[in-house]
């Protein structure tokens, strides 16, 4: 398995996302995903830069991790001409180091540009014909197409890499599963499991990388770790499927005000505990996953996540994989 670094823009400003990277790759996490919102899911989190600009930024200052959006949609908030043209720069300026996550989308972030909120079949269908437009133009020249929910009329990207860029896709049920396995490189999911890379596998994804993300919240103090995680990540436990559909900030404090600390703390790894988080890992390393991007709870607290990381948690992480 490889380990990632995840850059919240939820979070933390575009200057200090840049920075957290640069100390990511110097640390030595393999990978970095960056997650693609309009809102934070709580006012705590306090920031939502364009992630797009900040991975421009990322791949200059940078040389060797490799880059992933965790996800972007598609089909709502931008075109996927528009999307297909993003992913090709930051292709060229990473060097070939970027895979394109992809996602049905939230209401969160979605409905803002749009006005409304189509339901979850019309979703994946909107999905699958944006990853087939991308494809096209990742294959160069001038293209058309007359779907049921993109019209293309003679769109190019002129600025391609020499291979074309790899595509993820999240899932979360059978059905998005088995799409992913027609139609990505890569399978992307938030929670590890095992049904869902067997949807992937038997749809065509066998032998492809599966992409995992997984929460903690390091800190010296214990209580002070499950505090912050409380304020900013007491929604995670909704699951997407509830996620998906709240349409604000106001509406996961809502969902989630009922959430104590201990449940939060029953959930997330909360403190310095190596051990714990391993722990925590092993669920996923079960589940077939052979790369997961870590979340460290909380903006201000990077630097000194990244430096623990380096010295004692990347290290046992890396122990867990088996020799030869």
């Amino acid at each position: 398995m490889d380990f990632g670094y995840t850059l919240m823009t939820e979070q933390s400003g575009p200057r200090d996302l840049v920075r957290d990277a640069v100390a990511a790759e110097t640390a030595g996490f393999d990978f970095a995903v960056i997650s693609d919102h309009l809102f934070p899911w709580l006012d705590e989190q306090g920031h939502s830069p364009n992630a797009w600009s900040v991975l421009g930024a990322v791949a200059h200052a940078t040389e060797r991790i490799e880059l992933m959006t965790y996800v972007t949609c598609p089909t709502m908030r931008y075109h996927p001409v528009i999307v297909a043209q993003q992913a090709a720069t930051i292709a060229l300026l990473s060097e070939g180091r970027f895979t394109l996550g992809l996602g049905a989308g939230e209401n969160l972030n979605e409905h803002a540009a749009i006005g409304a909120w189509p339901p979850v079949n019309i979703r994946h269908e909107m999905l699958d014909e944006a990853i087939e437009i991308i494809r096209d133009l990742f294959g160069g020249g001038y293209v058309d197409y007359f779907g049921k929910h993109f019209p293309v009329d003679s769109a190019r990207v002129w600025d391609l890499p020499d291979d074309p860029v790899r595509i993820g896709m999240a899932v979360s049920g059978p059905q998005s599963a088995a799409m992913a396995g027609k139609q990505a490189d890569v399978m992307i999911a938030v929670e590890p499991d095992a049904e869902l890379g067997d949807a992937f596998d038997e749809a065509g994804g066998s032998g492809k990388p599966r992409v995992g993300q997984m929460p903690i919240s390091f800190d010296r103090d214990r209580d002070a770790a499950i505090a912050r995680a409380h304020e900013q990540f007491r929604w995670f436990g909704g699951g997407w499927k509830v996620n998906a559909e709240l349409p604000g900030p106001a509406a996961f404090a809502a969902a989630s005000q009922y959430v104590r600390p201990d449940d939060v703390a029953d959930s997330i790894p909360c403190g310095d505990d190596v051990g714990a988080v391993v722990e925590a890992v092993q669920d996923w390393v079960d589940a077939g996953f052979t790369h997961l991007a870590l979340v460290q709870i909380g903006g201000d607290t990077q630097p000194d996540f990244v430096e623990w990381a380096e010295s004692d948690l990347l290290p046992a992480l890396r122990s867990m994989r088996p020799e030869g």
